[in-house]
């Protein structure tokens, strides 16, 4: 089995990152070039990426992990799951409350957070799982989830879809995002089955780049073309599919789901290509280094932003202070996506600071 560890992988969990924060931090929701925002309902935009490739990320972490830890006994592993779940929903929760002016009654409980630390739970079992055996599992995950919404007659619309009567039976409409204006949440319990794929593809799609099966000869170039030739099936499944099950990232489809995971992995393959090349060299290094630390940089700068509702200058939050500082030589559009690059550039700095002192905090 080859040992090495693909400088892209890397590259591509700092690139996600920083995409992360330039979307959610524009200086004005009103005022985003399009390409920017989420689809509001079906269909997807590059923004809508970003989230699932986070997810298969983690995928391809969780395979140097396995790896890494597989003589450990299975009772040791499990309780490292458990607790590494348990954690990072916790702190999902934390930046929910934040800061903690919100009543527990109406709390938000899911979140971008939460849905990583349950999705990251159901994987982390599932690749203990013999090959075949994981394929079939979330194979079947995907099917099932389509079958869900046939069995009990639910629509693909807002107010009616499993998702969200799921999560109004089961957390209470005052626990949802109400984002939409009415309570339905885009990072729902029952979603989050299929989200978990996303992470197996990014495990089985790292396990075919840099694993040499025993007795084969070290062929990178042909395991990448395999590859390429899956994912180009996965994205022409979900187009296909996508008249019965709707691609939808608020629903999470199992369409949404073949699709992020093909076009995933079609861009870590364009970066493995582009890797030797010295042109690419100081961009592929930047990007290593925000990807360090990527939990640790999403939590600050989401709390980050928080702190700026919190003071004023001249009768305003600073959001909008410093929103209408760029808007002084700039036009809206312009201003709004300047207030964004400079919270990239902002956490990037972070991330190097913390890249020079060698700090790698990691949950």
């Amino acid at each position: 089995m080859a040992t090495q560890r693909y400088l892209a992988l890397d590259v591509m969990r700092g690139a996600t990152l920083a995409m992360m924060i330039l979307v959610n931090t524009p200086g004005d929701w009103g005022f985003v070039y399009a390409p920017l925002l989420h689809a509001d309902w079906h269909g997807v935009t590059i923004t809508d990426f970003v989230f699932p490739f986070f997810l298969f990320i983690i995928g391809s972490a969780l395979f140097f992990t396995s790896r890494s830890s597989g003589q450990l006994a299975p009772a040791i592993k499990a309780k490292k799951i458990i607790k590494r779940t348990a954690l990072l929903f916790t702190i999902g929760l934390l930046l929910h409350a934040f800061p903690f002016t919100t009543a527990l009654s109406e709390l938000r409980i899911l979140g971008v957070l939460q849905r990583i630390a349950l999705a990251y739970g159901i994987a982390a079992f599932i690749v203990w799982l013999p090959t075949t055996q994981r394929l079939m599992a979330a194979l079947g995950i995907l099917v099932a989830y389509w079958l869900v919404f046939i069995l009990t007659d639910s629509s693909y619309h807002l107010a009616d879809n499993i998702v969200r009567h799921i999560d109004i039976t089961i957390l209470g409409a005052e626990h949802l995002w109400q984002g939409k204006g009415l309570a339905f949440d885009p990072e729902g319990l029952l979603s989050t089955l299929p989200a978990a794929v996303n992470i197996l593809a990014g495990f089985e799609a790292t396990r075919l780049l840099v694993s040499q099966p025993a007795g084969e000869p070290n062929n990178a170039t042909s395991r990448q073309f395999k590859l390429a030739l899956y994912a180009m099936c996965s994205i022409t499944i979900a187009l296909i599919w996508h008249r019965w099950m709707p691609i939808n990232k608020s629903l999470w489809t199992s369409s949404f789901v073949l699709l992020t995971s093909g076009v995933g992995v079609l861009v870590l393959l364009l970066l493995v290509r582009l890797e030797p090349y010295r042109a690419t060299a100081a961009i592929y290094r930047a990007f290593a280094i925000y990807g360090q630390n990527p939990l640790f940089i999403y939590v600050l700068s989401s709390l980050w932003v928080q702190c700026y509702f919190l003071f004023h200058i001249d009768g305003v939050n600073i959001y909008a202070w410093l929103n209408n500082q760029l808007n002084s030589i700039a036009e809206p559009y312009l201003a709004s996506l300047l207030f964004a690059l400079g919270h990239v550039a902002l956490f990037w700095g972070v991330a190097y600071a913390l890249h020079k002192k060698r700090i790698v905090i990691s949950v």
